[in-house]
């Protein structure tokens, strides 16, 4: 998952887009949405808009209460642990504007599963951009079949750790 959005990332940098959409192809994010990112990022003061699940309560619809719960409580970890001031660190929609991703080394992320997410709001934080969630309903997918395993579970627990830990040794470029 990470690497692809990397090189989707560069593409759009070297065909000089200035606002860069990130969002599942499976049908879960409704496209009337992008509108919303977009305009949080030309209006709104965000330098990334994310397309938020839980900042005006949980508006998923069809998952599994299971499933609803680890997202929920995977993203409330992710804030205690990282100092996050986001509601919903997992989300993989969002609308970048250039300069964040011009300023973020990329070839430095190093997760790949839903810790890609998390990595990259956090870097963002720490090199001072500015994060805004904007609400969305979230629909269980149309197509496709869920990436979730144990090994991509791990990954996101154990590297909010490592990445605030590193963060205390590490500078970031500032926006």
């Amino acid at each position: 998952m990470g690497t692809a959005y990397i090189a989707g990332f560069k593409w759009a940098l070297q065909h000089t887009y200035e606002y860069v959409f990130e969002m599942d192809a499976d049908f879960s994010h409704n496209p009337d949405d992008l509108i919303r990112l977009y305009q949080a990022c030309t209006t709104g003061g965000a330098d990334i808009a994310i397309g938020s699940r839980y900042v005006t309560g949980v508006n998923v619809v069809n998952w599994p209460i299971s499933r609803v719960l680890m997202s929920y409580f995977a993203s409330k970890y992710v804030r205690i642990v990282s100092g996050l001031e986001i509601c919903d660190t997992t989300a993989g929609f969002k609308c970048y504007r250039r300069k964040v991703l011009e300023t973020i080394d990329l070839d430095k992320i190093r997760f790949k599963g839903y810790g890609f997410q998390i990595e990259m709001k956090y870097t963002a934080y720490k090199c001072g951009f500015t994060l805004k969630e904007v609400p969305i309903v979230f629909i269980n997918r149309v197509e496709g079949v869920s990436k979730m395993s144990g090994g991509i579970f791990g990954e996101a627990f154990f590297g909010v750790i490592q990445l605030k830990w590193s963060s205390l040794f590490r500078k970031y470029p500032q926006a």
